[in-house]
């Protein structure tokens, strides 16, 4: 797509990476308690793309867990050096989040939302533009 904003990046070591096209569909926080473990900070930063407007590259580690609603929630992390980057199932899901952490320019992160509020550390301080929500919205 002519002039479409490009999202790239992948993990620490490079081994695992993406690139997105277009703007995100959504962008936020995720404070639930799965996200803030797995990650071992207060939240996961993530921005949500159409499967078809990323691709993948390397090899990804899949860690499985039930979210709040019963479905499987999937996270993907590089096989070589752990870092969280993505979640979804590539070639099964139709939306995947891509972990803003992992960008390779972090100012493109323009989140807009934060879920799972009710479960925010004290600690943590949002944009005041930023939406919260107890959950997930509807």
């Amino acid at each position: 797509m002519a002039g479409s904003r490009v999202y790239s990046g992948g993990c620490r070591c490079g081994q695992l990476r993406y690139e997105a096209t277009g703007e995100p569909l959504f962008a936020g926080y995720c404070f639930c308690t799965d996200c803030r473990k797995s990650s071992g900070s207060g939240f996961i930063p993530f921005m949500g793309f159409s499967g078809a407007d990323l691709s993948f590259s390397g090899t990804s580690r899949e860690v499985r867990c039930t979210a709040l609603r019963g479905s499987e929630a999937v996270r993907n992390f590089c096989t070589e050096c752990g870092g969280l980057v993505f979640g979804g199932r590539v070639g099964l899901d139709e939306q995947h989040t891509i972990y803003a952490g992992s960008l390779d320019d972090p100012s493109l992160f323009e989140p807009s939302v934060a879920i799972f509020a009710r479960e925010k550390p004290d600690w943590v301080s949002l944009p005041p533009e930023v939406r919260c929500f107890a959950l997930m919205p509807e």
